[in-house]
C-alpha cells in the first residue's frame, strides 16, 4: 500500500473582489507516489506550493482538481479517519496546551485519539523514555525551551502510532544542539516504520532526515530523486581544496574561481560541465608541489540557494 498518492492534484485560489477577481495557481497538477516507510523532503522556494499541498494531503483544503489518497483514504472526504493514522508537526504552530504540564497534554491527546487508558499510559511511558522527557513532564509547556517543546511535539504526534508523519519546518528557530536532538527523534520514528514527509528550508534537516527529495517550483514538480543526486541536477560545480608544500600564488585559469587563498592553500570552484575535473586537477598538480588535494560537491545549501535564485529570476 502506498502511503501517499496524488494524480493531477491542483489548487487554484480566487483573489480580489467580485469584479476584479484573479486566479492564483498554487499547485499546478502534481503526480506523486510515496511508499510506506520512505523519508521524503518536499522542498522549494516560498510560495512554491508546499504548504498548500500538505494542507490538501491532511484534509484541511479541498483541491480544485485531481485526486489524492493518504493510506488509501481521501483526505478531505475522510479526514477524521485519516487523523487517527497520521501525525503532524508544524514548527510555528503547536498542538500542545500552553498552560498545561506536558504530561497532562499527553494524557489529553490519548483521550482525543480514543486510545484505551492502559494503552495510552504505556505508549506515553515508551515515548517519554525514548526521548528523555521524564524530568519535564510536570513543567507547563510555556516554561519549556523551544528544543524541549519540539521533542514533546514529536512525541505527541507519535502517541497513536501514526503511519505517516507530516513535518512542516520542525526545527525552525532551534539552536544547533536542539536541531540535532529533533532530527534524531524523527530518524528514529522513520526507522520504526513511520513514513516521513518533511518540508524545510534547512539543508541540515534535508540531508540528515530524508533519503528522497521532491522539489516543487511554481506549483509543479521539477525534481524527484535521491537527495544525493539533487546536487548533480541543480549544480554542476565542483570544489577543489589544495594544500601545497610551498607558498602558492592564486592561479589564473579560465573558468576557475578562487574562493579562498592562504599562504599554503587554495579553495577553487569550477563547473564540471565546462571543464573536465581531470583537466583541472592535472593543471594544479603541474603548477604546485601538492601535499594534499580534495574534490567535493558544494554543500546542499548552495543547491537550495540555486533553486531560490532561479525562482527569483522568473519573477
Amino acid at each position: 500500500m502506498l502511503a501517499v498518492r496524488t494524480e493531477g492534484l491542483r489548487k487554484v485560489f480566487e483573489q480580489g473582489r467580485a469584479r476584479e477577481r484573479r486566479s492564483h495557481v498554487a499547485v499546478a497538477g502534481i503526480d506523486l507516489r510515496i511508499e510506506q516507510g520512505e523519508s521524503v523532503a518536499f522542498i522549494g522556494p516560498n510560495g512554491a506550493g508546499k504548504s498548500t499541498t500538505i494542507k490538501m494531503l491532511t484534509g484541511i483544503l479541498h483541491p480544485t482538481a485531481g485526486t489524492a489518497e493518504v493510506l488509501e483514504l481521501v483526505p478531505w472526504q475522510q479526514r477524521q479517519r485519516l487523523a487517527l493514522q497520521i501525525g503532524t508537526v508544524f514548527g510555528q504552530r503547536s498542538q500542545l496546551w500552553f498552560h498545561l504540564p506536558a504530561g497532562d497534554t499527553l494524557r489529553l491527546l490519548g483521550a482525543i485519539y480514543e486510545l484505551p487508558p492502559t494503552v495510552a499510559r504505556a505508549r506515553s511511558r515508551e515515548l517519554v523514555d525514548r526521548f528523555s522527557l521524564g524530568d519535564l513532564l510536570s513543567i507547563p509547556v510555556r516554561k519549556l525551551s523551544l528544543g524541549q517543546r519540539m521533542r514533546f511535539e514529536i512525541a505527541a504526534s507519535l502517541l497513536h502510532k501514526p503511519q505517516v508523519l507530516f513535518l512542516d519546518e520542525p526545527t525552525v528557530g532551534l539552536d544547533v544542539i536542539a536541531k540535532a536532538e529533533v532530527r534524531e527523534v524523527i530518524r528514529e520514528a522513520n526507522r520504526d516504520g513511520a513514513t516521513v514527509f518533511l518540508t524545510s528550508h534547512d539543508a541540515g534537516d534535508i540531508e540528515t532526515i530524508a533519503h528522497r527529495a521532491v522539489v516543487i517550483d511554481r506549483g509543479s514538480l521539477v525534481f524527484d530523486g535521491k537527495v544525493s543526486s539533487l546536487r548533480r541536477q541543480w549544480l554542476t560545480d565542483k570544489v577543489v581544496e589544495l594544500r601545497s608544500e610551498e607558498e602558492v600564488t592564486p592561479p589564473q585559469m579560465p573558468g576557475v574561481v578562487v574562493e579562498k587563498a592562504t599562504r599554503y592553500g587554495l579553495r577553487l570552484r569550477f563547473s564540471a560541465q565546462d571543464l573536465p575535473v581531470r583537466q583541472v586537477v592535472a593543471e594544479l598538480l603541474e603548477r604546485y608541489p601538492v601535499h594534499d588535494i580534495t574534490i567535493s560537491d558544494p554543500p546542499l545549501e548552495s543547491v537550495i540557494a540555486a533553486i531560490y535564485q532561479r525562482e527569483a529570476l522568473k519573477r
